[in-house]
């Protein structure tokens, strides 16, 4: 008999093209310049979009009240592709019902994600992905806040409640697995 007082130690498994997908959350326009270092944001997440269209990983993307805080960022916007924004007053991503029905739509398991700001969209999106049992990454490189203390209480409250903080460069050579493919190759010019 298993004593019930005992830690149950959880595996979180590797990242997979198969069961991961993107999750861009409120990289907007009008709040970019007010995030602390959003250079390092906007180019990770650009990268990240681009990895992702390369290794066929789906991707979400949301915007939290476009009409007062304006569109996606227009270089995100235009590598994304062409897929929608999803539009959400709530701060968690999970709030939005068109959200929810989207991630349930592809079938993943496992979310990567990334975007502003991590102390309130981000966290809470990620408290409830964990609540409703995803694995969750969240790339500390490619999320941010108005400020420096809150992108790390962010992070470190995410990490306290099970998310696996890491960065752009450990997710895509997760996803990549090998070395010595034209994918590899391909992702390997994004980052550089």
């Amino acid at each position: 008999m298993t004593d019930p007082k005992m830690e149950v130690v959880t595996t979180v498994a590797r990242l997979t093209r198969q069961d991961a997908a993107l999750l861009v959350v409120d990289v907007q326009e009008k709040l970019l310049p007010s995030i602390f270092e959003e250079e390092r944001v906007r180019g990770n997440t650009l990268a990240l979009v681009r990895a992702a269209q390369v290794l066929g990983v789906p991707v979400l993307v949301t915007e939290q009240y476009p009409k007062g805080l304006g569109k996606t960022a227009t270089d995100v916007a235009e590598a994304l592709a062409g897929v929608a924004a999803i539009e959400k007053l709530t701060f968690s991503t999970f709030g939005e019902p068109a959200f929810v029905e989207a991630l349930k739509a592809l079938g993943r398991r496992t979310l990567i994600v990334v975007g502003i700001e991590a102390h309130v969209c981000i966290t809470q999106s990620v408290l409830d992905a964990l609540s409703a049992g995803y694995q969750v990454h969240v790339l500390a490189d490619a999320v941010s806040s108005r400020t420096e203390a809150n992108w790390r209480l962010g992070l470190a409250r995410m990490q306290q409640a099970g998310a696996v903080v890491s960065s752009t460069e450990m997710a895509l050579f997760e996803l990549l697995h090998v070395a010595g493919t034209p994918e590899f190759k391909e992702v390997l010019r994004l980052i550089k």
